[in-house]
């Protein structure tokens, strides 16, 4: 690969005019709504599911590989989910049915989780939840580029991150107030939420659908596709695409990400010494700083370049990792989560509106924002095992340590991309 041939692959122009003008706040809000209502979901999931595998299982492998294989059902439907999504955006009702449906579904799975008495119904459980939950998880993720023009996805998106970061904020306080008192109440609260949630965004922005679709994204010359493979084969046409080397790097984050989000619970018992509802609330400080910072960096990157943001985030993603390591203490643990989760929100804000801005048409965007959920759910899939593998050869003590080694690869990754492929400002 020459890095010649990087920016000749990356110079594909986007067919809507990277308009900037006056973000459509009240749509965002809105759509910050829906995001949050799935979101609250998966953060509990996460938080909490692999303690509950630990009944079953002792090795930290085989629950990190439980915990990652469920995200692998969105490299199967998000393809095809995706692209009908995109299908139904030009319609009357949106996007909005694949999500409403899917939420209803996965909401029954989720909420009997804890009623499992034995590993086979827990197993049906884990697996029903994923396999629908991921199947509308990446269309509501692409409900901002129905209602917010080109230019202001990147500040949107910042919005959308803040309100997920909430989310962590929820479910770390379900771990802390509810979960030692009433495991059953505990995942009843979040599938609850999602629906209620849901239904809110809903009934005050997608019953407008129609009105609100931006006429600029219905342009007459765009090219168009006949199945989602054709928009996979053009998006990965060679090695040196920019657009696979960005999936490779999503890979890698996301998988450590999952990681550190799946096995930080058992970290905190193993290590801390605290107890289960303790341990789901280490990630609260982090989510706070999430919060507080989401916003700036969202505007920040925008002088920045996506790319090269992520590149910084990755950095300081590392550096929160290694402070855990050397000051392995509740104290050193959340000033680990607190500049880890900083340096994810760098890259949590820029990597699917990079990826949107390498799409040939704005009517893919859907199916591009499932080449997102490609690479961040393969990522998901193998990193919790990847590095539950690790702590099985090491111990529970090295955890932090062995994802700063593997997190060395994604800045690898990342620089890569910010030297050689041109970044495409979205101001």
């Amino acid at each position: 690969m020459t890095s010649d041939s990087l920016p000749a692959a990356s110079a594909a122009p986007t067919s809507a005019p990277a308009l900037s003008g006056r973000i459509n706040r009240s749509a965002v809000l809105w759509v910050v709504l829906a995001v949050f209502a799935q979101e609250a979901v998966w953060n509990f999931y996460d938080a909490q599911v692999p303690e509950q595998l630990r009944n079953y299982f002792s090795s930290a492998g085989v629950i990190g590989l439980i915990m990652g294989l469920d995200h692998s059902w969105g490299i199967f439907t998000q393809p095809s989910v995706g692209f009908y999504s995109d299908k139904l955006a030009r319609r009357r009702t949106g996007r909005w049915p694949i999500v409403l449906i899917g939420a209803a579904i996965a909401t029954v799975p989720f909420a009997l989780i804890p009623w499992a008495t034995n590993l086979p119904a827990l197993l049906v459980c884990v697996v029903g939840f994923a396999a629908v939950a991921n199947a509308f998880k990446g269309v509501t993720e692409t409900l901002v580029s129905d209602y917010v023009t080109p230019g202001n996805r990147s500040k949107a998106q910042g919005f959308i991150k803040a309100g997920v970061s909430l989310t962590i904020v929820v479910s770390s306080l379900i771990s802390l107030l509810v979960v030692d008192r009433s495991l059953h109440l505990a995942f009843a609260i979040p599938p609850l939420l999602m629906l209620i949630m849901l239904g809110l965004s809903w009934a005050f922005l997608g019953r407008r659908h129609s009105d609100t679709l931006l006429p600029e994204e219905q342009t007459a010359d765009e090219p168009e596709f006949t199945t989602p493979w054709a928009v996979l084969k053009d998006a990965l046409r060679s090695p040196s695409s920019p657009t696979l080397l960005l999936m490779i790097g999503i890979f890698c984050f996301a998988g450590m990400w999952s990681a550190l989000r799946s096995l930080m619970t058992p970290y905190g018992t193993q290590v801390l010494g605290l107890s289960r509802g303790e341990a789901g609330g280490l990630s609260l400080p982090g989510a706070v700083a999430f919060l507080l910072c989401v916003l700036p960096i969202a505007y920040l990157s925008n002088r920045l370049g996506q790319l090269r943001a992520m590149r910084y985030g990755v950095a300081l993603f590392i550096a929160g990792l290694l402070v855990g390591f050397a000051w392995p203490s509740v104290p050193g643990t959340i000033a680990s989560m607190i500049l880890s989760s900083l340096g994810y929100a760098s890259f949590a804000v820029n990597a699917l509106v990079a990826l949107w801005n390498l799409a040939p048409s704005q009517k893919v965007l859907g199916t591009y924002t499932a080449l997102y959920t490609i690479a961040s759910a393969s990522g998901m899939a193998l990193g919790p095992a990847i590095l539950g593998t690790t702590i099985d050869f090491t111990s529970w003590r090295y955890m932090l340590l062995n994802a700063a080694v593997f997190a060395c690869v994604t800045f690898a990754v990342f620089t890569r991309l910010a030297r050689h492929a041109p970044d495409r400002a979205t101001a």
